[in-house]
């Protein structure tokens, strides 16, 4: 009995050897499914690329017709600001000439007025 109870001991005991179990996969199995998943990138990429619809060049292009339109707009602007500026400005200048007239006006008016004042006195 003694010599069936070291054997069980020496195997399932404390002082059994530790053992690490591994599967391992052949070569050519790891090396498959490594290209599988290289050539899956790469057909996604592709797929996201061809997706797109237009290229890198086509984009550029488009790109570039956009900016000369918004540029051919902001020089529009700039000039529609630039006559409004000078239509104010002459609007200004005019307002200051009607200003001065009506203020000659108003004095010729009070001058009339007080003629008439120094008129009406005497004959009384």
């Amino acid at each position: 009995m003694k010599p069936v109870r070291r054997r069980i001991r020496r195997h399932f005991g404390l002082t059994a050897k530790q053992v690490a179990i591994r599967s391992r996969r052949p070569w050519y199995f790891q090396w498959s499914v490594t290209l599988i998943l290289v050539l899956g990138g790469y057909l996604i990429a592709y797929w996201q690329y061809a997706a797109g619809g237009l290229s890198l060049g086509e984009k550029l292009k488009k790109s570039v017709f956009d900016n000369q339109g918004l540029q051919t707009k902001l020089i529009q602007i700039e000039r529609q600001f630039q006559i409004e500026q000078a239509a104010l400005n002459n609007l200004e200048k005019e307002l200051n000439l009607v200003h001065d007239e009506n203020i000659h006006i108003k004095e010729d008016l009070l001058f009339y007025k007080n003629m008439q004042r120094t008129q009406k006195l005497p004959s009384r």
